[in-house]
């Protein structure tokens, strides 16, 4: 019998759906062993932060100014205020709030933290210039040029810390001799969830998400060579060699940028060994959803190779992908259950020991639903480049913010 010569396209678009399915099975098998090895390598990088963290006790306190960019008032506010007044320092230090609207509602909150603390040199700044898109780093220019001292120290509106966060954040300016000298200093920070189910998310986000990729990267990297919004603490002399704050004026990532440059000027980033507490507001889905995009597009418009990495960071999702790609076979469960186990161990010794975050370790059954939330809006954040900043959207080019009408 003659050959059907109609047979050989029949049979190749049979095995076609076959084919891809086994391309499938491996790239998802191939991604879950990657991300349980990033889970294994955080745990790494995590047990040398715990072994250093407290090794420098050099007494070193100069006078620094605290720099607070106020714009409405934040859960919690007053008291992360408050916090910043009770510190054991050696050293002078004063906290300068700036508002560029006279009438915001944050300067009642400030003229109550000067009343409560009357022997602190504490002042309301009123800065209605507008001098970039960036309207924070607008203000701390204007700040910037009231400071009174060498040292400056920026952080959010809401941030609590402990009564040792100034000691151990200026003592690490103290360089060795030989060494380059230190330009920033920045930390960690754990979050505090509101209420709702995106506010855990993104606290837990914080925890066992952003912070072991920060810890791993110095790991890396050999070090680290960008600021955290949490602290920035800088010297005038680094800040000033990396192009002062106007070099920042239309950045969106501007704290991530201002370590960058001071790294590039020739001063080293350094981590202290407090972690501080930022309050997550109880955001409603979209305010989540559009928080996150703003954050995972600002990674990747500032650090597009790792941004793409994360691909590795998301061993669960490709762990439960790779269970329904296999429908279910006896290795894809096995990778499944591993991958769970080693993520579940990454976040409760990051979480937990790293940044005592025990709220996260509380509703670490959360911990799956939010990784598959998340891993979506990773691949979300690949298409646009539309962000929504404090009720504005802006179009990012190149780090830059442009309004958008």
């Amino acid at each position: 019998m003659a050959p059907d010569p109609e047979l050989p396209a029949l049979y190749t678009k049979s095995r076609m759906p076959h084919a891809l399915l086994i391309i499938a099975e491996v790239i998802t098998t191939v991604l879950t062993l990657a991300g349980m090895g990033y889970f294994v390598a955080a745990l790494w990088a995590a047990a040398g932060f715990l072994r250093t963290r407290n090794l420098d006790q050099r007494n070193f306190a100069p006078a620094v100014s605290i720099l607070k960019s106020l714009k409405g008032c934040d859960p919690g506010m007053l008291e992360a205020f408050r916090t910043h007044c009770r510190q054991d320092y050696a050293g002078n230090y004063e906290l300068l709030f700036g508002v560029a609207d006279a009438a915001d509602p944050a300067r009642a909150a400030v003229e109550q933290l000067q009343r409560e603390f009357p022997q602190l040199p504490i002042r309301l700044l009123h800065c209605p210039e507008q001098l970039g898109s960036n309207k924070k780093i607008s203000t701390l220019m204007q700040m910037e040029r009231a400071a009174r001292y060498d040292y400056l120290l920026i952080n959010d509106s809401d941030i609590a810390v402990t009564p040792h966060y100034l000691t151990d954040v200026m003592r690490r300016f103290s360089t060795e001799e030989g060494a380059p000298e230190v330009g920033m200093v920045t930390a960690l920070y754990r979050g505090r969830a509101h209420r709702t189910l995106g506010s855990y998310f993104e606290s837990m986000g914080i925890a066992t998400d952003f912070q072991p990729g920060v810890l791993l990267s110095i790991k890396v990297e050999g070090g680290l060579h960008y600021g955290l919004g949490s602290t920035l603490a800088v010297s005038r002399k680094a800040l000033q060699a990396a192009g002062g704050l106007k070099a920042l004026a239309d950045e969106l990532a501007d704290d991530h940028v201002m370590g960058k440059r001071i790294d590039q000027a020739g001063f080293r980033v350094v981590l202290a060994g407090e972690v501080v507490e930022t309050s997550v507001p109880a955001y409603r889905w979209r305010a989540f959803t559009d928080h996150q995009l703003r954050w995972l597009r600002t990674v990747r418009d500032a650090r597009p190779g790792g941004y793409f990495g994360m691909i590795f960071t998301h061993g669960f999702g490709w762990a439960v992908i790779n269970a329904l790609v296999c429908a279910g076979s006896a290795l894809s469960l096995a990778l499944l259950a591993a991958s769970l186990l080693l993520r579940h161990a990454m976040a409760t010794v990051i979480a937990g020991r790293v940044l005592d975050d025990q709220q996260s370790i509380s509703a670490l059954w959360l911990l799956p639903a939010r990784d598959l939330m998340q891993m979506a809006l990773w691949i979300a954040g690949f298409c646009g480049n539309t962000i929504v900043w404090r009720g504005e959207r802006f179009t990012l080019k190149n780090g830059k913010l442009v309004a958008r009408g």
